[in-house]
């Protein structure tokens, strides 16, 4: 298992076929305002990607552009929603077909609210990562080895929690259900970056 650091694109040939889980890091949590730095990438192989981009850069990407806009590849996030906008604001893509383990779990684990990244790894894999880093400037010039492997945490545990989350989305009855939300993601993300972030359009209010 190895990080991999590349700087504005990803390197051609490096991902093996099949689906791909995916991350990102931003200077913030509003799309437009604050800039994407980091796209993390694994074909869940044991490698991750890490794709940095600089303060000026153009996010001409084509190699990372064409595996995020790949049809015939499923993409896995944890809180699709934003990750979505902010890939397609700053990239140009939408990054469908698209899998978000956080829905899958707030569909089936209906005993708790908790449905963070570190949760969901600890119960569903046994598995313990740090989210030390995840409040950090990811706009710096150098990346150190926390935030690294911080990042390459994000994605190293996606596939396999998607294994164990669609197995309980059978048994619950509620694949169909998830995999609607799954579809309208892009709409949601794009109303997000429209300006309905904080207003749900179907409340009677």
């Amino acid at each position: 298992m190895a990080v991999h650091f590349h700087e504005e694109d990803l390197p051609a040939g490096v991902l093996a076929d099949g689906p791909v889980a995916v991350d990102t890091e931003t200077m913030g949590l509003v799309t437009i305002r604050d800039r994407l730095c980091v796209v993390q990438i694994s074909d869940g192989k044991g490698d991750e990607h890490l794709i940095r981009f600089g303060p000026d850069s153009s996010y001409d990407a084509p190699n990372l552009k064409a595996v995020l806009a790949d049809p015939a590849r499923l993409k896995l996030f944890h809180y699709a929603r934003f990750d979505l906008a902010a890939i397609e604001y700053y990239l140009g893509v939408m990054a469908t077909p698209c899998y978000c383990t956080k829905i899958a779990s707030k569909l089936i684990r209906t005993y708790t609210d908790r449905h963070g990244l570190k949760m969901l790894v600890e119960e569903l894999l046994g598995e313990n990562i740090s989210k030390a880093q995840q409040s950090s400037d990811w706009g710096g010039p150098v990346l150190n080895d926390a935030q690294r492997e911080y990042a390459a945490s994000d994605v190293r545990y996606l596939h396999r929690m998607k294994e164990e989350l669609d197995r309980r989305l059978e048994r619950e009855g509620r694949t169909e259900m998830a995999q609607a939300c799954f579809d309208f993601l892009p709409t949601r993300a794009r109303l997000d970056v429209a300006g309905w972030a904080d207003h749900d359009i179907f409340s009677h209010m």
